[in-house]
């Protein structure tokens, strides 16, 4: 019982590369329980597993899960184990996100496509969060704390990737300013944040060195996204940061969070038009 009274727990949603697992393994970095989920069979070799590794290994406990957010009961019994066991959620990451099986790209225009893409970039990259939000919610509202993390794009603001992708970013960015009108009250945080170009494992091994413009040698790390959401977690005006959308380069510098060379993270902020967010 000590454990589940002093130790905070996050649950980082779609965590088999990229992204999710750069953010839970930095909140394991600092002393966090993790759980993370994937698609497939937690076995030994599965990407939840390695994630789950990296998490402990990095000096917090990581706990891999099975979850296809696609399928509501799932993620509901998601949540229900992480407080069975934990007796908390202090902090959920929706990060999950899938593209349409055969879809190697964003390069076709949306009229050309199936109409049936809707279902995995919105289906899985905007209801499946919140899905997990309101039973994660229920738990955090009981509780008296919390925070939502929605991992969005610049995407919400100007044309990138797809049609859908901007819709399913844009609606994340609306249901964290409207669940933080809802939450505020109840000692419970949601915010939306916008990362930059992210190096992940799978653009640097696919030799990739440029996107929509932008230097992958300068792009930020999964990583620091993760020290960004873990200094969130600890700012003492969370409360008031509720409800809003942020750019991840430029919490890191309002915060001091640096890549692990030093290195500033640059916000794309200017080059997708500028101006306030939600």
């Amino acid at each position: 019982m000590t454990d589940e009274i002093t130790t905070r727990v996050a649950l980082v949603t779609g965590t088999g590369k990229g992204v999710g697992r750069g953010i839970a393994t930095s909140l394991g970095a600092q002393g966090w329980t993790v759980y993370v989920t994937g698609r497939g069979e937690p076995g030994p070799d599965s990407p939840q597993a390695e994630t789950a590794r990296r998490v402990t290994e990095a000096g917090g406990e990581g706990i891999g899960l099975r979850c296809d957010h696609r399928d509501d009961e799932q993620v509901e019994a998601l949540i229900a184990r992480v407080t069975k066991e934990r007796g908390r959620l202090d902090l959920l990451v929706n990060n999950v996100w899938a593209a349409p099986d055969g879809m190697a790209g964003f390069d076709e225009p949306f009229w050309t496509r199936p109409v049936s893409d809707w279902d995995p970039l919105v289906g899985i990259g905007l209801r499946a969060h919140y899905v997990a939000s309101v039973h994660a919610a229920r738990h955090m509202v009981a509780r008296g704390s919390g925070l939502i993390v929605n991992i969005s794009s610049f995407g919400a603001r100007a044309p990138l990737h797809s049609v859908l992708y901007g819709i399913s970013k844009a609606g994340l960015d609306k249901m964290a300013a409207d669940m933080g009108h809802e939450l505020a009250s109840a000692g419970v945080s949601a915010v939306s944040l916008w990362p930059g170009l992210v190096r992940t494992d799978g653009l640097v091994e696919a030799g990739v060195e440029e996107v929509a413009g932008f230097k992958l040698a300068d792009a930020e790390s999964p990583e620091f996204v993760g020290s960004v959401i873990a200094r969130l977690a600890d700012d003492p005006g969370l409360a008031e940061r509720s409800g809003h959308t942020y750019v991840v380069a430029e919490l890191g510098e309002e915060y001091g969070v640096t890549e692990a060379d030093g290195r500033r993270a640059a916000s794309h902020r200017a080059a997708f038009g500028g101006g306030p967010l939600y």
